[in-house]
């Protein structure tokens, strides 16, 4: 043993009682709660470690010391916890001979900024660390279960129930139903079944059969089997006994997994639902977006009809120009049909001010159901007539005052078309008149009177005294005056031909195509007032090739239509107020474009006709009633019936494109290439949209009895009715 010096040792233990008394501040701490914590005791258990260690490992402890003693990174909280100690422990008291101290928790975080640390990628902040410290508050916060998704189950026990160890119950029980048994290849057979190889080893060099296909057999079977020995047939399940314990055990997890189960549902159900809620904003969004496009397809359609309209009014100002040249002297200048025109109309600014759907004036002056209208332009000329009235009113639709009376006809007048200021009318009377609305003067009556003429007590005493008839007199002083006691100066002409009550008509130019009751079409030359040529309907059946298999069907219904007189009439359907009348108009419309000329008639046919040579090369056979209006453009024909629908037929293949069913019987009608507008036997106009096929009714203000006649220019409406007025409509 090496020697000791006793001089030696006193200066070792005089190194450690120093060490001891300069450490001592650090490892006493006078305030109570530091004697708990834990980094207090590891401190002092790691100094009294390095007092009493030797002097080899003193130097490496010296520096765990130092390290436990480091600068540690401040967060908010204990910020705040030592501004708090420094504010209540400005500076060290004194108080019986001892010195009060901050506490040794804060020691490390007197004076010191927060810092920030960068691990890998990312950088850790006080905040993070801040919510470290509040972990434990954040645990113990209750957690709001969302609405609508998986309400009735708390996100623990969801979160419980997906996990995959929520299946280890299951597994553990089939474990524990297995059974003893000799193998018998379960694997191999299924892999023989799907034709795959079971003998071989796979790629890899392993056998195919898996540990869980192999089951032991006990020896003592084995040994059975060898003898030959033989043993009555037992369940697999016998083998094998479960206690009542592992019974209630299993229990328990049978219920706990059907409560996984609910939970699993209730969780999918809640995804479909929010999947489904999804689905409906989707396709709320899609709707919205699909009428986006409609709305702007029919902006692209009206854009189209302007551009063609623009062109229309450039080539009439230019005929309108060479014709005032050629004939210069000529006081009837006969205007373009409006009918093929497109637009736009001038409407004046404040129209755009006007609601649309709403009927905004009334007009008021007949007395009987309204028969037929037309009119020149939006807020221009409107010409009317009504039953039981032959005199028509010429309106003046921007101020809605009616101008005059078109006198000369002799029975009801059925159809009336106006151009500028050339109105043509065609009455019962079986006459067309020619009338050139500029002569007409509400202030002039030119002797003609409504029912009579109000005349003065001595012109009724002179002539009594001329001995003239007493029935030509009432008395209260209105006496009748014959119609051809004086012509009308507006009527420029009058063109007679027709046997029959005219009941259509139409012209463009100085031509002019008219259809009677006599079961005729006949072409008029404007300019001469001689009929250039007859159509035959009544030959026109006898030889007509129809377009579709119902071609026994106007022979049929015209038979039963016409009466032991030859006359044409038929009962209307009852309209919406229950009123009907007959219908005995044969010819219902009439419409031609260049050569091409489409008719309507009574016998439920649309026939199309070749003014060339007179001759009806088609017929469209559909409609099952008279047709009691049509009009067509350059792809399709729209007709409407008593049948109570609209047929749109397509001009090329002659088939029908659409149509349109109704409640009440069909007598008015007009389309472009955005809407259909038609008069139902309602008291409302019916407007179909042809691009979003949705129908609509123009009600307010409106009618209150069916309307029967209508026509419109772009966004100007005018309708006629059964109830005597006329409503002008704001589209």
């Amino acid at each position: 043993m090496p020697p000791t010096d006793p001089s030696g040792s006193s200066k070792l233990e005089d190194q450690r009682r120093n060490a001891r008394t300069a450490l001592e501040p650090l490892i006493l701490d006078p305030s109570p709660s530091s004697s708990s914590s834990s980094s207090g005791t590891s401190r002092v258990a790691l100094l009294q470690k390095v007092l009493t260690a030797p002097f080899s490992h003193r130097k490496r402890d010296s520096t765990r010391i130092l390290s436990e003693l480091a600068p540690v990174i401040m967060t908010p909280k204990m910020m705040n916890s030592t501004a708090t100690v420094s504010s209540r422990n400005p500076r060290p008291t004194v108080t019986g001979g001892s010195m009060n101290r901050p506490r040794m928790d804060h020691f490390a975080t007197l004076g010191r900024a927060p810092l920030r640390l960068s691990i890998g990628s990312r950088r850790i902040t006080s905040r993070d660390l801040e919510i470290v410290e509040a972990t434990e508050q954040l645990l113990n916060v209750e957690v709001p279960e969302p609405e609508g998704v998986a309400s009735d189950v708390s996100l623990l026990r969801g979160f419980n129930a997906t996990v995959p160890s929520a299946e280890q119950s299951r597994t553990r029980r089939r474990q524990m139903r297995s059974v003893n048994a000799p193998h018998i290849g379960l694997r191999k057979l299924g892999m023989n079944a799907r034709g795959m190889l079971s003998e071989e080893e796979d790629h890899e060099g392993r056998s195919a059969t898996s540990d869980d296909d192999v089951v032991f057999v006990p020896r003592a079977d084995i040994g059975t089997i060898k003898k030959g020995k033989t043993r009555g047939r037992e369940s697999l399940g016998a083998t094998k006994m479960l206690g009542k314990d592992e019974l209630l055990r299993q229990r328990k997890e049978i219920q706990r997994d059907k409560e996984n189960l609910h939970v699993k549902k209730s969780l999918i159900n809640s995804e479909i639902t929010e999947i489904t809620h999804k689905i409906e904003a989707l396709d709320e969004i899609r709707a919205n977006l699909e009428r986006d496009l409609l709305r702007f397809q029919e902006e692209e359609l009206e854009l189209d009809a302007e551009l063609e309209g623009v062109k229309e009014r450039l080539e009439f100002e230019q005929s309108a120009t060479n014709r005032s040249s050629k004939a210069p002297g000529h006081d009837l200048q006969l205007p373009l049909s409006s009918r093929h025109r497109k637009g736009p109309s001038f409407l004046p600014s404040e129209h755009d001010q006007l609601p649309p759907g709403v009927a905004f004036m009334t007009l008021e002056s007949h007395k009987t159901p309204i028969t037929a209208l037309d009119f020149s332009e939006p807020y221009g000329t409107l010409v009317s007539a009504s039953q039981e009235d032959s005199q028509p009113r010429v309106w003046d639709l921007f101020s809605g005052s009616e101008i005059g009376r078109l006198r000369g006809h002799g029975g009801t007048v059925k159809a009336i078309q106006v151009e500028s200021h050339v109105c043509l009318t065609g009455s019962e009377d079986s006459t067309v008149r020619l009338w050139d609305l500029r002569k007409v003067d509400v202030e002039d009556n030119y002797g003609w009177g409504e029912e009579g003429e109000i005349v003065s007590l001595s012109d009724v005493a002179e002539e009594e005294e001329g001995g003239r008839d007493e029935e030509s007199f009432k008395p209260n002083g209105i006496r009748n005056v014959g119609e051809k006691e004086r012509e009308d100066p507006a009527c420029m002409r009058v063109l007679e031909g027709h046997t029959k009550a005219v009941t259509a008509m139409f012209f463009e130019d100085k031509c002019l195509v008219t259809g009677a009751s006599d079961k005729t079409l006949r072409q008029w030359d404007l300019a001469t007032g001689q009929c250039v040529m007859t159509m035959d309907i009544l030959w026109a059946i006898s030889h007509q090739t129809t377009s579709t298999p119902n071609s026994s069907l106007s022979g049929s219904f015209f038979a039963g239509a016409v009466n032991s007189l030859g006359a044409f009439a038929v009962p209307t359907p009852p309209y919406a107020d229950d009123s009907w009348d007959m219908y005995e108009d044969y010819v219902g419309a009439v419409q031609f474009w260049g050569y091409g000329l489409v008719s309507g008639s009574g016998d439920g046919a649309v026939r199309m006709w070749d003014m060339r040579t007179g001759q009806a090369h088609r017929t469209l056979m559909g409609h099952t009633a008279p047709v009691t209006c049509l009009q067509f453009d350059e792809i399709h024909v729209a007709s409407g019936s008593l049948d109570k629908t609209i047929r749109i037929w397509d001009l090329r293949t002659g088939g029908i494109v659409k149509t349109l069913e109704y409640d009440h019987p069909v007598t008015a009608l007009q389309f472009d290439t955005r809407k259909i507008v038609a008069a139902t036997g309602e008291n409302g106009i019916k407007i179909y949209n042809r691009t979003s096929m949705q129908h609509s009714t123009l009600l307010t203000n409106g009618h209150t009895k069916p309307a029967e006649r209508l026509r419109y220019m772009d966004r100007y409406l005018v309708s006629g009715a059964r109830d005597a007025t006329m409503k002008i409509w704001s589209l």
